[in-house]
């Protein structure tokens, strides 16, 4: 009697974090649904010419018949976004401890780095493919830098509101350095530095489908100048929906990561 008491809380969640989960996936893609079907009766009743607004069987067909050209396209730019994010992150959540715990180098650094953001990227991205040339790097690089200072000051934030009175009591119970850096001031940060890397995220896309405008031969940045060329709309929102494929699953990759990394916050 006892083992069936215990064991049926267990067994009554297990079917709410399921409705949980479909809930979550069935909304959106109810309204999705919604969207696309009064975007396909609308559009013809108005009267708007293809050329200016495909309806979305046009965009979704033309989607599926050059699949494999747009995915491998898809493949590059997931890729830039994915080093560039990647870079940013290795580099500035570390240098926003380091500035927070040497308060000389707030004092110097800091400045440096907030003026260097002020420059417009987009207008510093034709100086990459003349320094770097039309590869790889000068897009990972544009990435990196529209994903950097959102880190950058979501870290600084979270491993400034750590109260000090905590810090005294890890001291007095004999922690080290390192263990209250572990179990104490990244666990306190990590809320900050994911909001930030969720921005980032979204900064991420932009940087590399800029950097393919500037100066590219692949990538979906580079299919969306072509379409443009050539003014083949439903190449163009193709594009469109490929690119907010790989932003929808890039962000969802990083809430996965929040969920993995921080389980103390899972609900129920």
């Amino acid at each position: 009697m006892s083992s069936d008491s215990a064991t049926s809380p267990a067994k009554q969640l297990a079917p709410s974090k399921v409705a949980a989960w479909a809930s979550a996936i069935a909304w959106p893609l109810a309204s999705f649904a919604v969207l696309l079907v009064a975007w396909q009766l609308l559009v013809p009743m108005a009267g708007i010419p293809e050329y200016i607004l495909p309806v979305p069987s046009a965009f979704f067909e033309r989607l599926w018949i050059d699949r494999v050209d747009i995915f491998r396209h898809t493949l590059v730019t997931a890729n830039e976004i994915v080093l560039g994010f990647l870079m940013a992150a290795v580099i500035s959540i570390p240098l926003g401890y380091v500035i927070v715990s040497v308060k000389l180098l707030e004092k110097a650094v800091y400045p440096v780095i907030v003026f260097f953001q002020l420059v417009p990227k987009i207008a510093i991205a034709p100086l990459f493919v003349v320094w770097f040339g039309f590869g790889l790097f000068p897009k990972v690089l544009l990435t990196f830098l529209l994903c950097f200072f959102p880190t950058l000051v979501a870290s600084m934030t979270g491993f400034r509101a750590l109260d000090e009175r905590v810090l005294y009591l890890t001291r007095s119970m004999g922690a080290s350095a390192w263990q209250t850096f572990r179990y104490v001031r990244v666990p306190a940060a990590l809320t900050y530095i994911f909001s930030g890397l969720k921005v980032s995220a979204v900064f991420a896309a932009t940087g590399a489908i800029v950097g393919e405008f500037v100066g590219a031969n692949a990538g979906l940045g580079y299919l969306l100048l072509r379409g443009t060329s050539f003014l083949d709309m439903p190449l163009i929102f193709a594009c469109l929906v490929a690119l907010s494929a790989v932003g929808i699953l890039f962000s969802y990759l990083v809430d996965g990561l929040e969920v993995l990394l921080m389980p103390w916050q899972r609900k129920g």
